[in-house]
């Protein structure tokens, strides 16, 4: 199987070359305008079939709050802002994401939520953070994002430098699946054209591995099955402590 898995992952990286072409010449501007639309159709899918994953993940949050003022929450990749429902009543959101064009569904969702405090929209990578200031949050939340930065340990870092000492890192990341599966097989052989259409995504991270090697004091991590897609139904969730 493993040799089967080589030659079709090379015949869809030859498949993928205009791609790549597009991309080089910086013409994948015209895509990123018209991804955050596709996100905004699919969280809400998302979230419909997650919901109560999500409730349960995000079930603790409070708990990290400081004794000065309201639980400070920031979101690396916020994208359509798919989990403003989940957050606590009261707590300020200060946002990231490295796409500008999410702002306009970002608002919406504000608007819906008004539950919470808005803080401030940075676009940024989660790799340089830099206009966030050190242990200013109580909080950082990261979902579906790790698979798609291109560093996953320094945006672990750049999250645990934003962090109070003793605040929490919560993860909710689509992971490679085991490697005697078919779902390994097609994710790595799909893998050249999902990153394109995913604006990125990485179908075939051990991203459990990052986080554990990232240096958190605590780490509560569970791997677990979703009712989602073969190619991203194996998950890792959980949270870290500073």
């Amino acid at each position: 199987m493993t040799v089967c898995m080589y030659v079709c992952t090379l015949l869809f990286r030859i498949l993928t070359v205009p791609l790549k072409l597009t991309e080089a010449f910086g013409m994948q501007g015209i895509y990123k305008r018209v991804f955050p639309f596709i996100m905004f159709k699919m969280s809400a899918s998302y979230n419909d079939k997650m919901k109560d994953k999500k409730k349960e993940l995000f079930s603790s949050l409070s708990d990290f709050k400081g004794n000065n003022g309201p639980l400070r929450i920031l979101e690396i990749g916020c994208g359509t802002g798919a989990n403003f429902e989940f957050y606590p009543p009261g707590c300020t959101v200060i946002c990231t994401d490295p796409n500008p064009h999410f702002q306009r569904y970002l608002q919406a969702s504000l608007a819906a939520n008004d539950h919470l405090t808005v803080g401030s929209f940075f676009v940024a990578s989660g790799e340089d953070m830099g206009a966030v200031e050190d242990n200013s949050v109580d909080v950082v939340v990261c979902t579906l994002v790790l698979c798609s930065v291109n560093d996953p340990q320094q945006t672990l870092q750049e999250a645990q430098r934003i962090l109070k000492p003793g605040g929490a890192f919560y993860f909710l990341e689509h992971v490679v699946a085991e490697p005697s599966s078919w779902t390994y097989f097609f994710q790595h052989v799909l893998q050249p054209l999902w990153y394109y259409f995913g604006d990125g995504c990485e179908l075939s991270r051990a991203t459990w591995k990052d986080l554990e090697a990232a240096g958190f004091s605590e780490l509560n991590l569970s791997h677990i099955t979703t009712p989602l897609n073969p190619l991203v139904k194996p998950h890792v969730m959980g949270y870290a402590v500073k």
